[in-house]
């Protein structure tokens, strides 16, 4: 049993927790990730490290809730247990020899994103980084960010907070300016990968995504656990959005029936 000791709301739909896992905690590294089941009978779900405190022993989780699963670990609260929490699990994103990375994150991504970027940070990399998200009110890890980063830009779809517009439009600004990086990583929703992409291959510039969205339990059935980050350049982005839109009708079903039964819990 694994003790949630802290638990913050980040917008309506995110939840960061940081739960005590002191031995995951010594080992872990960006771009990991841990398994958890929130009860004895509950489904096995792969969820990144966002982010860990060696010294304090705990593990920091941030999860959108969109199913079953999710909508029982957001019921949770501080002081509460996760029955099952194992890791880290997979391989670290690669750092090592980067000089100058520009990370791009989107919505709930950047909360896989952000780990990374600090990582390089503290190795000392130069670290440019672009967010974006829909609106002001889903802004997340704004402030973590800035830490981080030489240079931090933010976007949101309709101009509510930061500049307006997508994020490949700074990148591709940048890159025409003259920014010589030696990577650019992406982790975000398949279709802004997909277009980061695009817009970073007629440079040649370097690219890491994140395949986290189409992992399915981490048992290593679909390899995307063995192997998370991929070269971007060799991505059929639409197949893996065709295949992360198979179990769509399944999982909200799942989740309605969640929130009744919570529901009746709670009455």
């Amino acid at each position: 049993m694994y003790k949630i000791v802290k638990k913050r709301a980040l917008n309506p739909t995110v939840t960061l927790m940081e739960v005590d896992a002191p031995l995951i905690a010594k080992k872990a590294e960006a771009g990991q990730f841990i398994i958890l089941r929130v009860d004895e009978d509950g489904e096995r779900i792969p969820l990144t490290v966002a982010g860990y405190n060696r010294e304090a022993g705990t593990v920091r989780i941030i999860f959108q809730i969109v199913g079953a699963t999710t909508k029982k670990l957001n019921a949770l609260e501080e002081g509460d247990y996760i029955h099952d929490f194992v890791g880290p699990l997979g391989r670290p994103t690669e750092t090592d020899g980067l000089k100058k990375v520009c990370v791009v994150g989107g919505g709930v991504g950047c909360a896989i994103a952000l780990p990374v970027a600090e990582k390089l940070h503290a190795l000392g990399c130069e670290v440019h980084s672009i967010v974006g998200f829909r609106n002001k009110d889903l802004v997340i890890l704004e402030d973590e960010f800035r830490a981080c980063s030489d240079k931090f830009i933010m976007m949101t779809d309709d101009g509510s907070y930061g500049e307006k517009g997508v994020v490949t439009a700074p990148l591709e600004k940048l890159i025409q300016d003259g920014e010589n990086y030696d990577m650019v990583i992406a982790i975000g929703p398949l279709i802004m990968m997909k277009f980061v992409v695009k817009t970073t291959k007629p440079h040649n510039v370097p690219t890491t995504v994140s395949m986290n969205p189409i992992m399915i339990d981490g048992t290593g059935m679909c390899g995307g656990c063995r192997l998370p980050d991929f070269d971007g350049f060799k991505v059929d982005f639409d197949e893996a959005m065709k295949r992360g839109a198979m179990y769509k009708s399944f999982e909200r079903h799942a989740y309605e029936e969640t929130c009744n039964l919570l529901n009746k819990e709670v009455e």
